[in-house]
């Protein structure tokens, strides 16, 4: 009996992609099935290279594929190809070569919004993504000390900027032009021209993710932002204390009030573990970011603990996810990364389906 391309197909047809809540065969993810006196190869090709059940999903293919019949071998090749999950006809001038652009916020500040935006950034890359960084915290810029950047960005002749490449990330960062001391007092019109130019006059080339980290509160970068551009969603940072998460419901509000999707809500300093005795304490509550995004309907995307590497990484420029990527704490954001990931998939496949988020005001 000769074995055939539909019978894999149909094996393969009873392995899904959980977030997609499709199999694999119907979203086209197999890729270059091959056949050779019993031996199957195929490709399969997700949505992000950071799924969090990519190694579950080839285990599965090949179990489905050694139940046919016939089938004296398997070889499973993963590959990736991130999905748009802004259709054509609404990206604009700015931003045509970056497929997914993903604001991370925070109703206030001091709850670890840039550490969170940078340590996500560097896990995306370090799954393989092409990923931008975008600071765009005017005010208070931080990402070239998180990331430990002291070059500066160059500017052509046509006054394109051609922005910093470090540890796998494209960045670019208001505080390339400052002095460390100087403080920038700017009313709302200058601070749209900046949002603008770092979108438009920025040679991001082509990206998979641009993360940006925008400044705490529900002010003039925000509604530039999404005024400007039609983002994938927005992550929001918060800490369980209830000060930090009433403030965080704000900035949920703010993007549910502009249309603009909310992916999801990150826990930071969630809990301490003591380095000596293992003994963990809540210093500032547990779980309150989770609980509120089960009153909201919005993913959880995860819990980041408070842990004294992850203030000193940064200080040193050199985050976490770069120093310890084997730590619990890199770890952690690791599974933030990829859990947001998931979510981008899904606004893409809905965005394919229904032709794509529209944002108004």
């Amino acid at each position: 009996m000769t074995l055939t391309q539909e019978q894999v197909l149909h094996a393969l047809a009873h392995v899904h992609d959980p977030d997609l809540n499709r199999d694999i065969v119907s979203l086209g993810f197999v890729k270059n099935l091959k056949i050779e006196q019993g031996r199957v190869s195929f490709d399969i090709e997700l949505t992000t290279p950071a799924c969090p059940v990519k190694d579950l999903m080839r285990e599965q293919a090949e179990q489905a594929v050694r139940a046919v019949p016939g089938v004296t071998g398997v070889a499973v090749t993963m590959t990736s190809q991130v999905r748009r999950s802004i259709p054509a006809q609404s990206r604009g001038p700015l931003i045509p070569s970056i497929r997914n652009i993903v604001p991370v916020a925070s109703g206030k500040g001091g709850v670890g919004k840039s550490t969170v935006s940078a340590n996500l950034a560097l896990a995306l890359a370090k799954c393989g993504a092409k990923v931008g960084l975008m600071d765009a915290d005017v005010y208070g810029p931080s990402i070239p000390t998180i990331l430990g950047i002291t070059g500066a960005p160059e500017v052509t002749p046509e006054r394109r900027i051609i922005p910093v490449s470090q540890d796998g990330l494209t960045i670019m960062s208001m505080g390339f032009f400052m002095a460390p001391e100087e403080a920038v007092v700017w009313r709302g019109p200058m601070l749209h021209k900046t949002v603008e130019q770092f979108l438009g006059g920025v040679e991001w080339g082509e990206l998979d993710y641009l993360i940006i980290d925008l400044p705490p509160g529900t002010g003039d970068v925000q509604l530039s932002l999404c005024q400007l551009i039609p983002i994938t969603g927005a992550v929001i940072v918060s800490t369980p204390q209830d000060v930090a998460l009433n403030v965080a419901q704000k900035a949920i509000a703010m993007f549910k009030k502009l249309n603009a999707p909310v992916l999801g809500i990150v826990e930071n300093m969630s809990s301490y573990v003591c380095s000596h005795c293992g003994q963990r304490e809540d210093i500032f509550g547990s779980g309150g970011a989770k609980h509120i995004a089960e009153r909201l309907g919005i993913p959880f995307l995860g819990e980041i603990p408070l842990a004294k590497v992850i203030r000193e990484t940064s200080d040193s420029g050199r985050p976490i996810m770069i120093a310890d990527p084997d730590s619990p704490s890199a770890k952690a954001f690791m599974a933030v990364a990829e859990r947001l990931a998931a979510q981008v998939s899904i606004r893409a496949m809905q965005s394919e389906l229904v032709g794509g988020p529209k944002v108004t005001f």
